[in-house]
Formats: structure tokens, C-alpha cells, sequence
């Protein structure tokens, strides 16, 4: 675990990073996919580029699953309990009504350590306190767990038990950054702030805008079950009447529920998704609020696999601190790029035939398909035409494609999937095609999948794939995707170049043709020429993998979302008035700005 000596200074921590769970490190279960991993990459760059940062999340006691495949696929779920109190405690204690009773929550502290040794500090929040409602111990245990009105509490921690704990420290961040509407009950604690004791009944219009200026809010899913509701009598029993009526009077109930993404829209004055597409799907979801973009990424010196890192060390100096340095890729021999990769595929296939017992030829195509399996991420529409796929396997001398991700455990259909993919491997596998779902897909085997498969496979329905990182770990090793063309990957493919595009179709039957055929006639020849094949693998690296990281990322967020530059005035020709510019935002100025501005 990566801890700090002593506890770092929150002196001058201007940035609160809120999020429901983050990947902090192989070891701890604080987090269940996409989101944690962000979060995580996320405080690594921060660390690295010493911003002044430090993270809001909750302990997750007993995690978020580990996952158990039968040999029909049929998944069931177990904990994965570990001990915070491993960790050094925060050193303080606050106390939230909720529910009409009294709930204590502590605190412990993970640091993030960067490559310079700035320290980014994590209080991972606890509700397992003597003198707590026994019901109340278990409310920081399971990620994404319980029903409703567990969720619910969580959250409440979180945003409100959050802010009350940086009060209690004597930390006051300048900007609150909400990593999706889980956390958007924090706004609530800095409006009781900002009203000093007084009930909120009390504030103004004027009160809500101070709250603003200090919360950025980033939205992860155009899915709509990704966007958490609750009904109005939970949120009444849970906050009470006066946090309730103040959502109410802020105009953040949507369709008669309490919507937490309405409610961090209302409450933040910059908004964005997490790719340009995701940014324009997101707008027309929220016409009423400005939502801007900024592209996820991944950190660098997480995801590239020793092989590489040593590659790097010794012809990049400075890539760790500066991802953009990784341009230099070409001046690398595409010979050592190839190598490094073969020892990270060997490396793969030692670790598969460990678990497994099935051994995988370093010789022969693999394809990677690894993500939460839920049914808009289409994890068997590789496989939807057998025939085909046997067809092609036969033709080009042997493919082999491994699976790997979790279902939620109340996702039928999700588990569902899984059993169809064991199924269709059990009937097909042979000497030419080798298919296999690899079971508890987390931290360690996601790296090895990202490091070490040949190509890349993504196949989410249009317009659902918000962003998507798994294939950036890939390009930054390497390793070329085929893929849907949503979220990052509109802005990352080049057409056999970074890999290739599967074409947009009415069908799934059409779009897995199109796949196919791509896989066939496209993909398959240049795998067969290794000159050609090490060129794209130093494209990726050099073209996507100097743009998708965290290091580019937060420095956007840094400019654009947390301090943009203040507006300026700009001299108009003769004879024409006064403009305003903002040179980070196209959203309009108010009255009242543009008379604070010129006077």
C-alpha cells in the first residue's frame, strides 16, 4: 500500500475530488469497474503533476464482489472483505443526522504517492463506529449494494459526510468535483455551509450561486439506469424536511423522483461528459444546463506493462512526468516495440494456462474483449455468426479470443450473456479457434488482457458508451482496437493506422458482418506481415497514447473546469463597443458579471 510518512499538509488543497469509488490499488476493493479506475488514474496524475488535490470516498468494507464462473458460466458472487483500519486514521469524527438519528462517521487515509513524491490524500469514509445504529455499522460495507434506500444513505455519506469531514480537517477546497451524481448531495453540505446553522429554507437564489461557483460536476453514462433516482418519501425519511424541501424548491426533482444527476447540474457551474460524442449526447439529455467535454484517459505509468516501461526509461527520459514525450515512439526501432509485446502475450498465456489449464499459442491472432458485461455492451456479438467466425479461423491459420468481466449480481440478463459465451466456446473450440471466459476480470487481469491480446474488441450499442478506457490501456502497449465507433474511440480511430472501425449498421447481423469482414480482410493480413503489424502497434503508442491519459485530462480539467482564465477584454475596432471573450467557456455572461467586469 502506498503510504506517506506523515500526514500531508491540506493547507493550500484547493481541489475535493468526490467519488464513490476508486481504484487505489490492486490490493483494496474500493471500486467495481470503469468509474473506480478513472478515479484512481485520475489522483495518480494528480499526484504526479502535484496538484493541489485531495479525494473523497467511502471504505467499502466488504468491496464490491468476487466473481465465481461454473463450468456452464453460471456467476455467483462472494465478498472480498478487507481491514481500513490498516491504514492510518484521519483523526476525526463527524456527526450527520440522517434517517432522524444521529450517525458517526470516521475516516482513514490512503496517500498517493507521484513520481516526484507530492502526495494526494484519500479519506476513505466509515460508518463501522461504536454508538452507531447497528443497521447504520454496515452502510460504508458493499459498493453498490443493498437496495434503494442503502443507496441512498451511502450517498448521503458521502456528499454530506464528506464535506463535514474537510470542515472537521480544516480543509476548504475551492472547487468540489463531483466524479457523477453519487456524490451530489455535497452540495447540500457546502448550502449549509454557506448559510452558517441557518435552516435551509432560508436560501436565496443568491446562496445557490455561491454554492455553484465552487462544484464541478462530471456525468459518466447516457444510460438512464446509470443516473440515480429515489423516490420522494425515501428522501424525505432519509434527509429530512429541511434538506428535502430544499431540493425541492431548487427544482431538482425529475419525473416526481429525486434525481442526483439534476441535482449536481443545478448545484455546478461547469458540467461535462467524458468524451465529445458523450459531451453531445449529453446536451441533448439536459438541454437546460451547458454540458462541455473532456475526453477520459488513462495513467500512463499504471497501465504500460514493465516491458515497455523499461523501453521507455531507457529511449523516452521524461514520459512518466510528461505522457506527450511518448511521440518519441518513433524513433524507437518498430522491432523492440514488437518484442515487448510478445513478452507481455507470453506473459498473458502463462498466467491463463495457471488458472486454467488451457494453453494459448503466441503465434496466433488474439482477440481481447474484457468490460462490465451488461447487455448494451454486446459482450457475444463477436460470436453472433459461428460459422463465419470458424470460417475465418480456418482461413487465416488460427484465431483465439478471450473474455473476461463481471455482471452485477442483479443483472439476469448480464449473467445471461456469460453462459451464452460459454456455451458458444464449449461447441467451437477446436485446434483452430480457441475461445475462453476468464473469470473474476478486476485490477490485475485487466492489465494483463490490456498488455498482452493482439487487437482490442468493443462492440457497445451506439450511443451508450459514454467514453471507454480499457481500449487506451491497450493503445498505450501497443495494441490496436476494433471497435463500435462511440465514445473515445471516434476520436482515436485512424483507419488501420490506430486499428479499425466497425461500421456503423441498422442490424447487429449487419455490424457483426462488418466486423468479420474487418477482422478477415483487414486486420488478418497485416498480423501476418510483422513489419507492418509493429507499425501500428508504434501508432498506437505514439498517436493515442500521447492524448488518452489522465496527464492531458487533468490538465484540461485543471484550465478549463477548476480555475478557467477570467474573462478579458478585448480593444474593438473603432467606432464598435466593448466585447466580452471568455477564453474557457462559451457559456454566456450574466448582467452582473459583464458589470463587475468593465467596472
Amino acid at each position: 500500500m502506498s503510504l506517506s510518512t506523515h500526514a500531508p499538509s491540506l493547507a493550500g488543497r484547493t481541489i475535493a475530488y468526490f467519488s464513490m469509488e476508486i481504484a487505489l490499488s490492486p490490493e483494496l476493493p474500493t471500486y467495481s469497474g470503469g468509474l473506480g479506475m478513472l478515479a484512481g488514474d485520475t489522483l495518480r496524475s494528480a499526484a504526479d503533476m502535484a496538484a493541489p488535490m485531495v479525494a473523497i470516498s467511502l471504505a467499502h468494507r466488504r468491496g464490491y464482489f468476487r466473481q465465481h464462473l461454473s463450468d456452464i458460466g453460471q456467476q455467483t458472487e462472494s465478498d472480498v472483505p478487507w481491514q481500513p483500519e490498516s491504514l492510518p486514521s484521519a483523526g476525526e469524527v463527524v456527526t450527520l443526522t440522517l434517517n432522524e438519528r444521529k450517525l458517526m462517521v470516521r475516516a482513514w487515509r490512503y496517500d498517493v504517492i507521484g513520481v516526484t513524491g507530492h502526495v494526494i490524500p484519500v479519506f476513505l469514509l466509515d460508518t463501522d463506529v461504536e454508538g452507531n445504529d447497528p443497521w447504520d455499522r454496515r452502510l460504508t460495507d458493499h459498493l453498490y449494494g443493498g437496495d434503494s434506500y442503502y443507496r441512498l444513505c451511502q450517498e448521503a455519506v458521502l456528499g454530506l459526510g464528506g464535506v463535514a469531514l474537510l470542515n472537521a480537517l480544516g480543509c476548504k477546497p475551492e472547487v468540489h468535483h463531483m466524479n457523477e451524481g453519487h456524490a451530489a448531495l455535497l452540495a447540500l453540505g457546502l448550502l449549509e455551509d454557506q448559510l452558517d446553522g441557518a435552516p435551509l429554507a432560508n436560501a436565496t437564489d443568491a446562496d445557490i450561486e455561491a454554492v455553484r461557483e465552487h462544484c464541478v460536476f462530471t456525468t459518466h453514462t447516457p444510460v438512464p439506469a446509470g443516473h440515480d433516482q429515489f423516490g420522494v418519501d425515501q428522501m424525505y425519511q432519509v434527509l429530512g424536511q429541511d434538506r428535502a424541501t430544499a431540493i425541492d424548491r431548487a427544482g431538482c426533482l425529475h419525473n416526481g423522483l429525486m434525481n442526483m444527476t439534476y441535482i449536481a447540474l443545478r448545484f455546478s457551474r461547469y458540467v461535462n461528459g467524458v468524451a465529445m460524442q458523450h459531451g453531445k449526447v449529453s446536451q441533448k439529455m439536459f438541454p437546460g444546463y451547458k454540458v462541455h467535454a473532456i475526453t477520459n484517459g488513462v495513467h500512463a505509468g499504471t497501465w504500460v506493462s514493465h516491458h515497455f516501461q523499461e523501453l521507455f526509461d531507457a529511449e523516452i527520459p521524461g514520459w512518466r512526468t510528461d505522457n506527450q514525450y511518448l511521440r518519441s515512439v518513433y524513433g524507437i526501432d518498430p522491432a523492440q516495440i514488437s518484442a515487448c509485446h510478445l513478452k507481455n502475450k507470453q506473459r498473458l498465456f502463462d498466467v491463463v494456462a495457471k488458472r486454467t489449464g488451457h494453453h494459448f499459442d503466441p503465434t496466433v491472432l488474439t482477440l481481447g474483449f474484457a468490460r462490465r458485461v451488461a447487455t448494451y455492451k454486446r459482450a457475444s456479438l463477436l460470436l453472433q455468426d459461428t460459422a463465419r467466425l470458424v470460417a475465418i479461423a480456418e482461413k487465416i491459420g488460427g484465431l483465439q479470443i478471450l473474455f473476461a468481466g463481471k455482471a452485477h449480481p442483479a443483472d439476469g440478463p448480464g449473467k445471461g450473456l456469460i453462459r451464452e459465451v460459454y456455451e458458444v466456446a464449449d461447441r467451437l473450440n477446436s485446434s483452430l479457434l480457441r475461445i475462453h471466459f476468464l473469470e473474476n476480470y478486476d485490477w490485475e487481469l485487466g492489465a494483463l488482457l490490456t498488455q498482452g491480446v493482439d487487437v482490442w474488441v468493443n462492440t457497445p450499442r451506439r450511443p451508450y458508451e459514454a467514453s471507454g478506457t480499457s481500449g487506451m490501456k491497450a493503445a498505450l502497449n501497443g495494441v490496436p482496437s476494433l471497435s463500435i465507433l462511440d465514445g473515445w474511440w471516434i476520436e482515436g480511430c485512424a483507419e488501420g493506422v490506430t486499428g479499425w472501425a466497425i461500421d456503423d449498421a441498422e442490424t447487429e447481423q449487419a455490424e457483426a458482418a462488418s466486423l468479420y469482414d474487418k477482422l478477415e480482410n483487414r486486420i488478418a493480413p497485416v498480423y501476418a506481415n510483422p513489419r507492418a503489424w509493429a507499425r501500428v502497434q508504434r501508432h498506437c503508442i505514439g498517436m493515442n497514447g500521447t492524448f488518452f491519459n489522465t496527464h492531458r485530462m487533468l490538465a484540461q480539467y485543471l484550465g478549463n473546469a477548476y480555475f478557467p482564465p477570467a474573462p478579458v477584454l478585448l480593444a474593438p475596432p473603432a467606432g464598435e463597443p466593448f466585447r466580452l471573450h471568455r477564453r474557457a467557456s462559451d457559456v454566456p455572461f450574466s448582467a452582473a458579471e459583464i458589470s463587475s467586469t468593465v467596472n
